[in-house]
């Protein structure tokens, strides 16, 4: 057996094996045998112990990773760095080797909410990559700081935009537009009235909306209508 880094034995320390099952079956793009099983509230309290130190940076360095926890650290690691330019210099090393739903959605850092203006560049860069987590996460990013008063309609539109058979993106293609309905459903509905998405993102989209609490019935009743 390989010998385990320091970092990596506190992974093992910290693991269960009825919840690295249950992350396992939760994350099918990652071998079973690659999740060790650390609950996120551990591993947060981990990244704020080890954040700054010698040993983080020399680990944000280490790319790829083993293991899913380990990739799951690094995010939570980005998260923490203050310093806008550095975040998305990590953040951009980071991305192409994120393998999973789990570890992409999970990762925002509190430095965007300040630099919205800095972030869009990025995040329509990220739209047009070749890495399916890439575009996932700048279609996550949209739906996290440009919705509600950061709205533009452009920004919807560059979502549509975008081409692609990945589950995963297909996905949060559908969940942004549902997103979209419940916060600005002025803008979005034009969206599925006039047909401009996928039809398998469109009825996810409607699927979506019609689940949350934050949708009216009446308008619930009417996006049903618009399946296809």
């Amino acid at each position: 057996m390989q010998n385990k880094t320091n970092i990596q034995v506190r992974l093992f320390a910290m693991s269960e094996k009825a919840y690295a099952d249950f992350q396992g079956a939760l994350v099918p793009t990652v071998p079973r045998e690659k999740v060790i099983g650390v609950r996120t509230p551990l591993m947060r309290k981990y990244a704020a112990e080890i954040y700054g130190t010698a040993e983080a940076k020399n680990f944000l360095s280490e790319l790829p990773h083993e293991y899913f926890d380990e990739n799951n650290l690094h995010a939570f690691l980005i998260e923490k760095i203050k310093d806008f330019d550095e975040c998305i210099c990590e953040l951009e090393k980071f991305l192409p080797y994120v393998d999973n739903w789990a570890t992409c959605d999970g990762m925002s850092p509190k430095v965007f909410e300040k630099n919205r203006e800095k972030l869009l560049p990025k995040i329509f860069a990220w739209l047009e990559s070749e890495h399916t987590y890439a575009v996932r996460y700048g279609m996550l990013m949209l739906m996290k700081h440009f919705v509600g008063e950061h709205l533009h309609t452009a920004y919807a539109e560059a979502v549509a935009r975008v081409q692609s058979e990945e589950y995963y993106i297909k996905m949060m293609q559908a969940w942004y537009f549902a997103t979209l309905l419940a916060t600005n459903y002025e803008h979005a509905l034009p969206f599925l009235a006039e047909k401009r998405l996928p039809a398998w993102v469109h009825n996810k989209a409607i699927q979506k909306a019609t689940e949350s609490r934050r949708i009216s019935e009446d308008i619930k009743a009417y996006l049903r209508q618009m399946k296809v």
